[in-house]
């Protein structure tokens, strides 16, 4: 306990250390991090029921399409490769609170528009749920669905299922998931269900100064199969930029070295989370959503310093470098 209790102290003398200047001023979110769908066609009537039964590699069981998009019984392709969901993470609780299994996959392993929970402390979930439940945590982009999904359940979950589930994910090991590439070139892509897909199976363009993470294999991600990851496409020379970000604080002390938080493998410390292998695409919202004052909190406030200066290409390089790390 020593370790973790002297880290989370530094953590605490870092969050009082003062920066010069501020943050920069935008007027709308970065699209690439917050993925909005489309507007609906008017006029367009919703797809009938998919009942083809479906299979994926390595599971004995099969599902139906419309069966893998039920909210209160996620399927679970994989039973045994966890141990029993309590209730709250298998079905969740009608009508506001979903299956936790819905979204961050029975395993935790999480997707692009969420997050991975898996492995993170326990008592670092449950106090985000208490931040929910009092009005502390918002999305910077009100349109983007899963945030604002996650803001209801988090307003409606009592704190009796929010340690039962925070309990079951931080007792699952987070496994590597997420490829980090770096690339010029990355497929042309549009957002489909609340994330970046191919937009066709040949045309490309420049990445820019931004990260693209999509599913490796589209229909596996469709179907909810835990066992299939996900892409990151990040800027040419964006994880040596980050590394610097990282573990030096930056040129002219720009940032906080995150080592002093998250600890020197970035496997988090105490009941601070770790970064390493996470989704590229969640850290910056969140990066984002803390400079912008819509995420706060206890752990938000330590890390109001850490952010008060990054710049959008800042936080792309932080996030490319955190991804690309052994988790």
């Amino acid at each position: 306990m020593k370790p973790a209790f002297l880290g989370i102290s530094v953590c605490i003398a870092a969050a009082l250390w003062a920066q010069n200047g501020s943050a920069p001023v935008r007027q709308t979110t970065p699209a690439w991090a917050f993925a909005v769908n489309p507007p609906a066609v008017p006029g367009a009537q919703p797809p009938a029921p998919d009942n083809s039964v479906k299979h994926v590699p390595g599971s004995n069981v099969s599902f139906t399409v419309s069966q893998t998009r039920d909210l209160f019984n996620p399927p679970d392709w994989y039973p045994n490769q966890h141990p029993p969901m309590p209730r709250i993470v298998a079905h969740g609780r009608m009508p506001n609170v979903r299956a936790c299994g819905y979204c961050h996959l029975p395993n935790g392993q999480g997707r692009p528009e969420n997050a991975g929970i898996a492995g993170l402390p326990a008592a670092y979930i449950e106090q985000q749920m208490a931040d929910y439940r009092n009005g502390l945590r918002k999305s910077s982009e009100p349109k983007m669905g899963p945030p604002a999904n996650m803001l209801v359940i988090g307003k409606n979950a009592t704190a009796e299922e929010a340690h039962e589930a925070a309990e079951y994910f931080a007792g699952l090991k987070y496994k590597p998931w997420i490829r980090v590439v770096e690339a010029k070139m990355v497929p042309k892509s549009k957002v489909q269900g609340w994330m970046f897909v191919k937009a066709d199976e040949t045309s490309m363009e420049p990445i820019g100064q931004r990260i693209l993470e999509m599913p490796e294999d589209l229909e596996r991600t469709e179907l909810r199969d835990s066992n299939s990851g996900f892409i990151a496409y990040v800027p040419p020379g964006s994880i040596k930029k980050g590394e610097q970000l990282v573990t030096t604080g930056g040129p002219k002390d720009k940032t906080i070295k995150c080592a002093i938080c998250h600890g020197p493998d970035l496997r988090g410390l105490g009941n601070v989370p770790p970064l390493a292998g996470r989704s590229p695409s969640y850290t910056v919202r969140q990066l984002y959503d803390m400079q912008h004052g819509n995420r706060k909190g206890p752990g938000a406030a330590l890390m109001k310093a850490v952010v008060a200066n990054l710049t959008e290409e800042d936080m792309v390089n932080i996030a490319a470098y955190t991804s690309s790390r052994m988790p």
